[in-house]
């Protein structure tokens, strides 16, 4: 099972990432903190201060078209956010 998923680069996780040393991740909806928080550190090297998690739940929509209502559905997701110990970072884009 793996725990991470991907990481999140938006601009706002890039700005959280520069200013306050968090980092985003969309991680295993039935992980918990200790879990992440041990996976993060095994993968990347670092040390982590503390974990905050948010669960999003599936999006339903629907549009009306020429050829009558569409039902759409948008999975949800479990994110991460990440707060690494004085002096640590991760660069994502080291591998590219």
């Amino acid at each position: 099972m793996s725990i991470l998923i991907k990481p999140i680069i938006t601009e706002k996780a890039t700005s959280d990432s520069e200013l306050f040393n968090r980092y985003a991740f969309v991680v295993d909806k039935k992980a918990n903190k200790l879990e992440i928080k041990s996976a993060i550190e095994e993968v990347y090297g670092v040390a982590i201060e503390s974990v905050r998690t948010m669960n999003y739940p599936v999006q339903r929509k629907s549009k009306y078209t020429k050829n009558g209502v569409v039902q759409a559905k948008v999975g949800g997701y479990k994110k991460a956010i990440v707060q690494l110990a004085e002096g640590d970072n991760i660069d994502f884009y080291s591998n590219i």
